[in-house]
């Protein structure tokens, strides 16, 4: 106890000067059933490296600690966008190329000017493998070939960089099919040896066998809203619950359901999954994040250019497809490439900031200007009703921003 106040039991060390991001963490995790990592760097060195158990037993009896990985979600995609990036930089791939430069077989069905750009900005108008809403002809979920060769020949929701909508699970596969025709080996592999075999991280979109001894299975604490559920809850926006657009949101909701479960399987765990199957710690998370703002034991991933134009907007000026337009209002939410970017809902570092956050908890940014990293990762999966920021995220965010001299928001 602390004040009065219930705290988690924690494990971990901090550097000199970030001892309140400990306490912050321990009150943040004090009803949490679930164990959970955070790890920060600061200009490029790990300051803060802490985790808690929770109150749940482990579920394979062995302990917890900051060597355990877990399932990302869509902090993934962040992963993803890296890859992206790299490439651009090495000059062989252009963000402003129709897609089908790469990938000629997806200029079917009018999506010729697509741009990659759209693909990491969710503007492409593909937010499900199908738009049938009995979901006839959806490919197998661990089936590569078959969910990009039915993603080129699909005719999009909306015509792309008109309107964006999260694309939930088909980011992973558009963008990782993108780098795949680049590079000339699959996203996992491109990531494995150019991002985090250079700094050497814990992280892999398609994990080893070898490391599935150090795996931790996530859990639900609520349940996520069903496909049903969604469609109904936008009804009374005009949304005709027959058309494309009902049909994609509902075959995205059960897409995600059941790549969750795959994801609960080795050979879910071991598939390409790249949307949502990234699988990792907070410290290497965060170490990720501190490579892409600065240097990291003499590494770099991206230039100050090139992560300037991937933290600027490139949605706030569209609006998502009629009738969810209808919904547009502050809290909506932001895309650069490939990255989250602040909103009230998910406040990541504040503004100038970027990230990606995942389904159930999981999170990783960072504040270039300020050299903040953050990786944290849960077993909980919380699916939180309120529409603010996971209530673990905001205690030990506020002391983060406060050790690094960030001001405290308005």
């Amino acid at each position: 106890m602390t004040n009065g106040a219930v705290v988690a039991a924690v494990g971990g060390s901090v550097q000199p000067g970030w001892e309140r991001v400990r306490d912050a963490f321990a009150r943040g995790q004090a009803h949490d059933p679930g164990a959970a990592q955070l790890a920060v760097h600061h200009h490029g060195r790990l300051v803060v490296d802490l985790w808690t158990t929770g109150t749940a037993a482990p579920p394979d009896g062995r302990p917890f600690g900051p060597d355990r990985i877990g399932v990302l979600m869509s902090v993934s995609k962040a992963m993803v966008a890296v890859c992206a990036h790299v490439l651009c930089e090495r000059g062989v791939l252009d963000l402003d190329a129709p897609v089908a430069r790469y990938w000629p077989e997806f200029a079917a069905q009018g999506k010729v000017d697509t741009q990659v750009a759209d693909l990491l900005a969710h503007r492409a108008g593909l937010p499900a493998f199908t738009d049938d809403p009995a979901g006839v002809g959806m490919p197998g979920h661990l089936d590569w070939e078959a969910r990009v060769s039915a993603l080129a020949a699909m005719r999009p929701v909306w015509v792309p960089g008109s309107a964006y909508l999260y694309h939930s699970l088909t980011y992973g596969h558009l963008v990782g099919e993108v780098i795949r025709r680049v590079s000339g080996v699959s996203v996992g592999s491109f990531f494995s040896r150019e991002v985090a075999g250079p700094l050497g991280l814990d992280l892999w979109i398609g994990l080893p066998e070898r490391m599935e001894h150090r795996f931790v299975p996530q859990f639900a604490v609520r349940d996520a809203p069903t496909a049903e559920q969604v469609v109904t809850a936008i009804a009374d926006l005009g949304l005709s619950p027959d058309g494309r657009l009902a049909g994609a949101l509902r075959a995205s909701v059960a897409e995600l359901d059941a790549v969750i479960d795959a994801l609960r399987t080795r050979q879910g765990r071991a598939c390409e999954l790249p949307a949502a199957g990234g699988i990792g710690n907070a410290r290497s998370l965060s170490r990720l994040y501190a490579a892409l703002i600065g240097r990291v034991d003499g590494v770099r991933l991206l230039s100050s250019a090139t992560l300037d134009r991937a933290r600027a907007p490139h949605t706030d000026h569209l609006p998502q497809p009629a009738p969810l337009d209808r919904l547009d209002g502050p809290d909506r939410s932001r895309f650069g490439l490939g990255f989250e970017l602040p909103r009230p809902g998910e406040p990541l570092l504040g503004e100038g900031s970027l990230g990606h956050a995942g389904a159930g908890g999981q999170l990783g940014m960072a504040h270039p200007e300020s050299g903040l990293a953050v990786g944290y990762v849960c077993t909980a999966m919380s699916w939180e009703p309120s529409s603010g920021p996971d209530p673990r995220w905001a205690q030990w965010t506020a002391a983060v921003r406060e050790a690094a001299g960030i001001p405290a928001r308005n």
